[in-house]
């Protein structure tokens, strides 16, 4: 399928190790706390999380927390990226757009699951080398840009799904005006410390919002969302 990576891990008995993190990151952070969608987790077993942080924090990149990856951003739980990506209820036809690409890693598994991913990265540095791993990694059905990601990408809309990896104050508008008729989104909402997982669905041209999780993310900065 289109978007099939071309890379392979490591060999030795350091592919060996983070495959068996990877298969227990699975098992103990995603199945048991009810992270059903089959195609989700077998995206996140496949996926070497370990490359998308900083070669000292690799011993770590499977651990039942956020990393950090620079520039005061993180690489979210596991546990975290499982269930929002389960929220959008991906069927592999649909184009996606993503706000904050931070390391990629959410990237790649929306690479994994839909048809074409359009990344939204404010921070220059992060954009680059989040850009830089993904195509190293053979990802060819993956768009990175720079820019306020509160904005969406209008270029390329609608979009059938928009996850936002950030938190917002409140639901930025131009981001549902850019989801198609039938379409969700999968965004943090609340203060800067604590947020809920937010589902918007648009139906009938209206907003359709249902709230799970609780969660804390890093600011969603931008035009609609807290000010840098």
């Amino acid at each position: 399928m289109l978007g099939v990576p071309l890379w392979r891990d490591p060999v030795g008995s350091a592919a060996a190790r983070f495959a068996r993190e990877r298969e227990r990151m699975v098992e103990e952070q995603l199945v048991r706390r009810g992270i059903t969608d089959a195609r989700v987790l077998d995206a996140m077993r496949k996926i070497p999380r370990h490359l998308f942080v900083e070669e000292a924090l690799r011993d770590r990149a499977y651990g039942d927390y956020p990393l950090p990856i620079g520039e005061g951003q993180t690489i979210s739980q596991p546990y975290i990226v499982g269930i929002m990506t389960q929220l959008l209820r991906l069927t592999g036809s649909e184009k996606v757009l993503e706000i904050g690409t931070g390391s990629g890693y959410q990237t790649a598994v929306l690479a994994e699951l839909a048809r074409r991913v359009c990344s939204v990265e404010r921070i220059p540095s992060l954009a680059a080398r989040a850009r830089a791993t993904l195509e190293a990694m053979g990802y060819t059905n993956v768009w990175v840009r720079m820019a306020d990601g509160t904005f969406g990408w209008p270029d390329e809309a609608p979009f059938d799904r928009i996850l936002v990896s950030a938190a917002a104050p409140s639901l930025p508008q131009p981001l549902f005006h850019q989801l198609v008729e039938g379409g969700r989104m999968v965004l943090p909402v609340g203060d800067a410390l604590s947020q809920a997982l937010t589902v918007v669905e648009r139906v009938g041209g209206e907003m359709l919002t249902t709230v799970d999780a609780g969660c804390v993310f890093v600011k969603l900065i931008g035009k609609y969302g807290w000010e840098g």
